[in-house]
C-alpha cells in the first residue's frame, strides 16, 4: 500500500502543528517510505532517524543517504549531531529566531511603563527612540506595543 499522505490528513495536520511535517515528502526516494504504511515520508523525525540509521547500521554513504532522503550533506551532519547530543528529541526541529523578549530586560520594561501617560495611546516609535537613546538598544516599535499591551506587564 502506498503512503502518499492522501489518507492521513489528520496526522499530517498534527505533524504540521508540532513542526515535524516534512515540507518535501516527494524528495524521499527510499522505497519503503512509499511501499509500507509504517514509514511515513511526511514525518520528518521518522525520515531523519531512518536516514541516520541507514548510514550507521547499513553503511550507506552519507552522500547517497542525503540524496535518497532529499537533503543536503550539511543537514545530514546537523541531524547526526543533534541525535548524538539530545537523542530522538534532537531530531525535532527547533523554532527559529529569538524565543521570547530577549532584548527587553525588566529595567527596560519598567522604563517603558514609566513613559506611559494614562488614557493616552502607546507611542511606540517615540518609545523606541527613547530606548535607543537611554539604553543604546534597537527595539522594533511593534515589540514595544506587544510588551506594553500584555495584561501582566500593565499591572
Amino acid at each position: 500500500m502506498e503512503n502518499n499522505g492522501e489518507a492521513q490528513p489528520e496526522k499530517n495536520e498534527l505533524l504540521r502543528k508540532d513542526g515535524t511535517l516534512n515540507p518535501r515528502p516527494d524528495k524521499i526516494l527510499d522505497p519503503k517510505f512509499h511501499e509500507q504504511d509504517f514509514f511515513d515520508p511526511h514525518d520528518l523525525v521518522q525520515v531523519r532517524y531512518e536516514m541516520l540509521r541507514r548510514v550507521s547500521v547499513e553503511n550507506v554513504s552519507i552522500t547517497d543517504a542525503a540524496e535518497e532522503y532529499g537533503i543536503s550533506r550539511p543537514t545530514y551532519y546537523q541531524a547526526k549531531t543533534s541525535l548524538e547530543a539530545e537523542g530522538l528529541a534532537g531530531l525535532v526541529p527547533k523554532k527559529r529566531g529569538p524565543h521570547g523578549r530577549h532584548k527587553l530586560r525588566p529595567e527596560i520594561v519598567a522604563f517603558l511603563k514609566q513613559q506611559l501617560l494614562p488614557g493616552q495611546p502607546i507611542r511606540a516609535r517615540e518609545l523606541a527612540k527613547l530606548v535607543r537613546e537611554r539604553f543604546g538598544l534597537e527595539v522594533h516599535p511593534r515589540t514595544i506595543e506587544r510588551v506594553l499591551s500584555e495584561k501582566k506587564t500593565l499591572q
